[in-house]
């Protein structure tokens, strides 16, 4: 199983932009695009009843041996044995969730501000979600909170578990965000709604793993 640590582009299936029935090959799409990590993230589905399909997404991570993250619903992501679990700042405490979960899976924590990213680090995040960057519809109401503190995120809570920042990366700002300090990136419209998910995701890892070297 490739580490969190080894991720530049997180991927996400969002049952509000793809539906049931297509997750799975959108999950292979990605797969084969490069995501080095997947989230499924359905807000307005019942957990018990995602659990067939959160299986398939794990079985499907398991042969790219890529970790496998539920948003939000720790028991779900106990039943289907998922890598990983993804909470937003008003989800509960890792402690908690650690309880309930297999030793070794991680645990990432949706952060917005240098403030947060620092609790979330202290509080034992495996890897933070930072951003949303720029406006998203995957986060209305929430406001963007812009490029300024990413390098200063990168620089203390970077140098010793994974950012990925989010909110609206798409390639026509992909650089921009780069030069402001991030290393790895969370896509999730731009890459839902491409004609060729694989062939968007491949071209943001490419540019995200030049910028390392």
């Amino acid at each position: 199983m490739v580490g969190i640590s080894d991720a530049f582009l997180y991927g996400i299936v969002d049952l509000g932009y793809v539906d049931k029935s297509q997750a799975v090959g959108m999950a292979r799409s990605l797969l084969d695009g490069g995501v080095g990590v997947l989230q499924l993230r359905a807000k307005a589905h019942q957990p018990d009843a995602l659990l067939p399909l959160a299986i398939l997404l794990r079985e499907a991570c398991d042969e790219f041996s890529i970790p496998f993250v539920v948003n939000d619903h720790v028991n779900l992501a106990r039943d289907c044995r998922a890598h990983g679990l993804h909470l937003g700042q008003d989800d509960g405490n890792l402690l908690a969730a650690r309880e309930i979960l297999e030793d070794g899976v991680i645990i990432g924590r949706s952060t917005h501000s240098v403030e947060q990213a620092r609790s979330a680090l202290e509080e034992g995040a495996d890897y933070i979600g930072f951003g949303p960057l720029f406006p998203t519809p995957t986060k209305e109401g929430r406001p963007a909170i812009g490029l300024s503190n990413i390098s200063e995120v990168q620089s203390t809570v970077g140098s010793k578990i994974p950012v990925f920042c989010i909110g609206g990366i798409k390639p026509v700002n992909l650089d921009e965000v780069i030069a402001a300090g991030a290393r790895r990136c969370v896509v999730v419209s731009h890459l839902l709604q491409a004609d060729s998910p694989k062939e968007e995701a491949s071209l943001i890892l490419s540019t995200l793993i030049n910028q390392s070297h």
